[in-house]
């Protein structure tokens, strides 16, 4: 196997195994394990509205410089000569960036809800989180808060 494939394949596993760790979750029903056994608050309430969002999680910039780095070693096998080499390698190296940054953006892009509750307290809060679960106005919902974190669940 040349270099240029081994250098490219393991940019390629690289970039998937940040993209995987960059994953999060904003979910009425998903906790890290650092969330797991921590006291929270319970707040009642009822649902007064549901909007649809996307929850886009922060981009790391992996996907484009892994891009970049795969499409400039492809393209530096199209051309002949020297010159033709490093055109190549340039253009390579921008389309592969290109499109390594819309893989990213992609994969770091979720459904989400906005729920606002009406609390028992006549108060108003607006939760954002992914789209796990489903809710209408009027259903009685809890509010869970804790360690900066607040979700609804039924």
């Amino acid at each position: 196997m040349k270099i240029s494939t081994r250098l490219a394949l393991a940019s390629a596993l690289a970039a998937s195994a940040v993209l995987a760790g960059c994953a999060s979750s904003s979910s009425g029903s998903v906790y890290s394990g650092g969330q797991a056994g921590q006291e929270q608050t319970v707040r009642m309430g009822v649902v007064e509205s549901v909007r649809q969002v996307t929850i886009e999680s922060q981009k790391s910039g992996v996907g484009t410089l892994a891009g970049g780095a795969i499409g400039g070693v492809a393209g530096s096998n199209i051309g002949g000569g020297n010159r033709g080499s490093a055109v190549g390698t340039i253009l390579g190296a921008v389309a592969g960036g290109i499109a390594g940054n819309a893989i990213e953006q992609g994969a770091t892009r979720k459904p989400g809800l906005e729920i606002t509750v009406k609390l028992d307290s006549g108060e108003l809060r607006a939760i954002t989180q992914a789209a796990d679960e489903s809710f209408r106005p009027g259903e009685r919902v809890r509010l869970l808060s804790g360690g900066g974190v607040t979700r609804v669940t039924h």
